[in-house]
């Protein structure tokens, strides 16, 4: 049992202004001296890097499809160490499931699981006292959960004000804030930027996030939102540990440098990925893609995650000393994992623009996204997984690579055709794997970073590098 004051954060629907709401609270908290952590249900790293940088330590993700419903709590008791207050964000609206499994994946599901307190955000711009009867539902649809209030965006005005408080307190229903129209102002980065400005650190990323704790500061009852959060029980779990959860490995007499492709400020893995690589025996050293020219001295091997944007296909291109050095990694047979858009990265072109060229192939970006989770079985033995393995993973994505995979393909999935490229022992697939659902994949790849390299003849044009 871990005590961790905390509360999950929903609303009816996208659009009500909880991920703006939710990166404030924090800010505000930490503003006043509060240890914060910040989590977000569901796949999505872009809010949870928003999360870390309000909150000053890595921000996380919570998916009970990638990780595992039993690993939730100690993945929440894990990331919310020696924290005053851990905020979870929710995705979609409280009881909505993109994979239609609401009573597993759904908010509603998750902050159950966890026996967190709930706050709705809901936006009253269109609405008086049918605010109540909203809440009402929400609160009565499961009589499991536990709605702790609510918290009010887009109000018109003083009086419209006093008339969702009055019909709320009719139905015993806390306000802990109310925020006018201009209060969330969309002050966030683009979204196509993804992580990068959130783990750069940049300049309109930490206004943006300063401007969102004043406007909380200012509107929000802080102190009573506190007060809700100590009151949620021990959680039901111990901490989620790395070395636990691979076993306690014992200490490799080497411990050979793995570069993790990132920023300042993180990495486009989740923070769990350095942390299975570091009790697996690696020296981890961050490596960023788009400015630094070179591999980090004696690299063994390479981890480029699944938050890395598309959008940054240019500058990926136009840095072509580091395009060479990760080519000439592969070429020598050193491990080499890429998720997402870095199977991109590692392709011949990407719209035209030359990539490293590990891979031959070529990505073609397009107007629709890709998007949902995939149980996938492995093709070929690879870093990743032995063949046959089956693993759940999330896709999201515009661009597509052509061909879709190599003579050894990563996966298959059903309904679709084999995806991704195993070449030497390189693994490189759009399919993005959450490690601490799987931590036996950090095993892997720290021994195969340890091991002597046996490069393989490949000939051009088989779904791998040129020979």
């Amino acid at each position: 049992m871990t005590v961790v004051p905390r509360l999950v954060l929903s609303a009816p629907s996208s659009g009500h202004g909880k991920n703006a709401l939710a990166i404030g609270l924090l800010a505000a908290l930490a503003d006043r001296d509060v240890e914060v952590a910040g989590f977000k249900i569901g796949p999505d790293q872009v809010d949870a890097a928003y999360l870390g940088l309000a909150s000053g330590r890595p921000g996380r993700t919570l998916d009970p499809r990638l990780v595992g419903a039993d690993r939730l709590a100690p993945l929440l008791a894990h990331g919310a160490t020696g924290a005053g207050f851990a905020l979870v964000q929710g995705s979609m609206g409280l009881y909505d499931s993109v994979t239609g499994r609401p009573e597993n994946d759904s908010t509603a599901a998750v902050a159950t699981a966890l026996r967190s307190p709930v706050v709705l955000v809901v936006d009253v711009a269109a609405m008086g006292q049918s605010a109540a009867a909203l809440v009402h539902g929400f609160r009565s649809f499961d009589e499991q959960l536990w709605l702790g209030g609510v918290i009010l965006t887009r109000v018109a005005s003083s009086r419209h004000e006093a008339m969702l408080r009055e019909a709320l307190d009719d139905i015993d229903v806390p306000v802990y804030g109310a925020l006018r129209r201009q209060d969330l102002p969309p002050v966030l980065p683009s979204r196509r930027h993804g992580v990068i400005p959130a783990i750069d650190g940049s300049a309109e990323a930490a206004r943006a996030v300063r401007r969102l704790g004043e406007a909380v500061a200012a509107t929000v009852d802080l102190d009573r939102l506190l007060g809700l959060a100590r009151s949620a029980p021990p959680l039901p779990a111990t901490a989620w540990s790395p070395q636990d959860a691979l076993g306690a490995p014992e200490a490799p007499a080497e411990r050979p440098v793995v570069a993790l492709a990132g920023g300042p400020g993180g990495s486009y893995s989740p923070p769990e990925t350095a942390e299975l690589l570091r009790a697996a025996g690696a020296e981890v050293v961050t490596v960023d893609p788009l400015r630094d020219e070179a591999l980090p001295p004696g690299t063994r091997a390479l981890v480029v995650g699944g938050a890395l944007p598309e959008s940054y296909a240019e500058q990926l291109s136009a840095n072509r000393r580091l395009c060479i050095a990760v080519a000439e990694l592969a070429r020598t047979g050193r491990p080499v994992v890429a998720e997402g858009a870095g199977l991109l990265w590692l392709a011949r072109e990407l719209d035209g623009l030359p990539m490293c060229g590990v891979l031959d192939a070529v990505g073609t970006t397009r107007d629709g996204l890709v998007v949902g989770y995939r149980e996938a079985t492995a093709q070929t033995a690879s870093v990743v997984a032995a063949e046959g393995a089956v693993l759940i993973g999330h896709k999201e994505h515009r661009a597509v690579l052509t061909p879709r995979g190599g003579q050894r393909p990563a996966w298959t999935w059903e309904g679709g055709a084999p995806e991704g490229f195993v070449w030497r022992n390189v693994y490189a697939s759009q399919l993005t794997l959450h490690w601490a659902g799987h931590p036996e994949i950090a095993t892997r790849l720290v021994a195969a970073a340890l091991a002597e390299p046996t490069p393989e003849a490949v000939p051009a044009g088989s779904g791998g590098a040129p020979a």
